[in-house]
């Protein structure tokens, strides 16, 4: 009987020890961060740089060589159309004019006067297009007010106003230009057949704006077409973003667009206006040739741009081109590829599942799930090599917690 005992006794330390060394041998749950399927709002944008430009600009040059009065104008002065005088001009000693110098600037005079006369018709149109595209946004706004109409009617009402406001100011700009043209070959035949030594030619702004650039500060003598100085209005102050060509086939016109990095606290807001035709090939920093296209973007409150921005300045543009407000979405750290399909590891009683997923539209940061989880469901995060289907996984403690 004592022996009998002895024996189960040695058999029982035996298989204690036995115990010990399989626990001690056995690999432990693998520690890994842990995401869950949400619902939620999720944009998908196409991000670039861009820069601010005046969409329209006047470049004043001298209409006849001479000597050019030293330009007391700096950058940023304000000037009014027909009013501001932006430079004074001393013609050189008038050249006779032939018959035919004669006709081809009595000939510059007369386009010029027609071209005069087009703007001036093109300003009445834009006119009148423009109190048809308010009273039909007025009249949107009240329908839209009392559930008539869906909120994209109203939009596209808004876009034709701001369009239609654009195409004023063109037409007025395009209408000062060609009064200044009509000025300046008026000049050219003046000083072309008269002497005029010891008078003076007066410059005077084209356009309601500021001064952008000062070409010529100090005076000299200078040819005819000398760039002096560069005006604009920073009220029309607009957005030129080159983006790759397979991104911009998403961007259209009307979509809206966040502004940042501009330097202030908060984004500003903006809408595509233009996707141009027309791509080019730039070289990037690594040298690899990459097609690009311009997408021109407007400021929503351009008298708020204006009054912080400039001409030439550096922002980024994230243009929205997908948004929901209830997408059911998993973090784009969580997805791998499986057998030709985008996947996720699940956790069913510690261990780890490879579990397929369908996908829609991704950000850098979220994809939108289409079928394969469901909303609230736990998924590792960040999966590494060492995790494989049926892997013991147990959630990373963080130090100090």
């Amino acid at each position: 009987m004592r022996r009998l005992r002895g024996r189960v006794l040695w058999w029982g330390a035996a298989l204690a020890v036995a115990a010990a060394i399989v626990l001690t041998l056995r690999p432990g749950a693998t520690p890994v961060d842990f995401a869950t399927v949400t619902r939620g709002p999720l944009q998908v944008t196409i991000d670039e740089e861009g820069e601010t430009r005046v969409r329209y600009r006047y470049v004043v040059s001298a209409p006849v060589p001479g000597r050019v009065l030293r330009i007391d104008l700096e950058p940023g002065d304000p000037v009014q159309a027909s009013d501001t005088v932006v430079a004074t001009f001393e013609p050189a000693d008038p050249v006779p004019l032939d018959a035919r110098a004669r006709a081809e600037l009595e000939a510059q005079a007369a386009a010029a006067e027609a071209a005069l006369g087009r703007a001036r018709t093109e300003g009445e149109r834009a006119r009148t297009e423009l109190t048809f595209a308010e009273e039909e946004l007025e009249r949107y706004t009240q329908l839209a007010e009392n559930g008539i109409v869906p909120r994209e009617r109203l939009d596209q009402a808004q876009l034709r106003a701001g369009l239609a406001r654009d195409g004023v100011a063109a037409a007025e700009f395009a209408a000062a230009t060609a009064q200044h043209e009509l000025e300046v070959a008026r000049a050219s035949l003046l000083v072309g057949g008269t002497d005029m030594r010891g008078t003076s030619l007066t410059l005077r702004s084209p356009i309601d704006g500021v001064v952008l650039r000062r070409l010529r500060e100090s005076e000299a003598v200078v040819p005819a077409g000398e760039t002096l100085l560069e005006l604009g209005n920073l009220d029309t102050l607009e957005i030129v973003s080159d983006m790759l060509s397979t991104d911009a086939v998403r961007v259209e016109p009307g979509q809206p667009v966040i502004i940042d990095r501009w330097g202030g606290d908060a984004p500003m807001q903006g809408t595509v206006r233009r996707v141009e035709p027309g791509g080019f090939t730039k070289i990037s920093a690594l040298g690899v040739e990459e097609q690009r296209v311009n997408v021109i973007v407007d400021f929503d409150d351009r008298k708020d741009a204006a009054s912080k921005l400039g001409d030439g300045y550096r922002v980024e543009v994230r243009v929205i081109v997908w948004q929901a407000e209830d997408a059911l979405k998993v973090p784009i750290s969580s997805l791998f590829r499986h057998e030709g399909s985008w996947a996720v590891f699940t956790v069913e009683e510690g261990r780890a599942v490879v579990t397929p997923i369908q996908i829609g539209e991704r950000s850098d940061l979220e994809a939108q799930v289409l079928g394969g989880v469901a909303d609230g469901e736990r998924i590792i995060e960040y999966p590494g090599d060492t995790i494989d289907p049926g892997t013991m996984v147990e959630e990373r403690r963080v130090e100090g917690s």
